[in-house]
């Protein structure tokens, strides 16, 4: 019998996560894209779950919208109204922490069927270099299935582990969720 190395032995033993149900509406114009959610969010069964997680904070202050101080069901209706959408590039994964770098043996979201509901987007807006790593891909399927290929930002993330001051994630942020047209 093969001797298995104690990487194969500990993924065989590690659950598979499923993620979260996108939020959108067909007239959303942007879609901010994160990598996975964190134990905290799967748990909560919400998006940016973890409080400190910046994500909230960001987006609040991107759109003018006071979403920390709200429920969650309400921080989402605030978000759509702004056309905004928000899902994950993985649908399931191997995650033995709460680590991005953690990420293993990750199956992509659907995102055929989720384009294919949202003929006004924009703008792909990926919450940190994780999930930007599959921008060229969306973009790929977006261009044979949009009227007009959105656009791509890739965006410093809003996870605490990523040190950049609050104030320059904050211009990135305002910047990638501000249209013009």
């Amino acid at each position: 019998m093969p001797r298995l190395s104690s990487k194969t032995s500990a993924s065989s033993l590690e659950a598979r996560l499923n993620g979260l149900s996108p939020v959108y509406r067909p007239e959303c114009r942007i879609l901010i894209l994160g990598s996975f959610p964190s134990p905290a969010s799967l748990a909560a069964r919400q998006y940016y779950g973890h409080p400190k997680n910046q994500f909230w904070r960001l987006l609040a202050n991107s759109i003018n919208e006071p979403l920390p101080e709200l429920g969650y069901a309400e921080r989402l209706e605030r978000v759509l109204a702004h056309k905004v959408g928000i899902w994950d590039v993985y649908q399931s994964c191997v995650r033995p922490g709460a680590l991005d770098a953690d990420i293993r043996a990750g199956t992509g979201n659907d995102f055929s069927t989720l384009f294919a509901h949202m003929p006004n987007l924009q703008r792909l807006c990926f919450n940190g270099q994780t999930a930007g790593k599959c921008a060229s891909r969306l973009l790929s399927l977006a261009v044979a299935m949009l009227a007009r290929p959105p656009e791509i930002r890739i965006l410093p993330s809003s996870s605490p582990a990523y040190t950049l001051a609050f104030a320059r994630k904050l211009e990135r942020w305002q910047e990638a969720l501000t249209l013009t047209t």
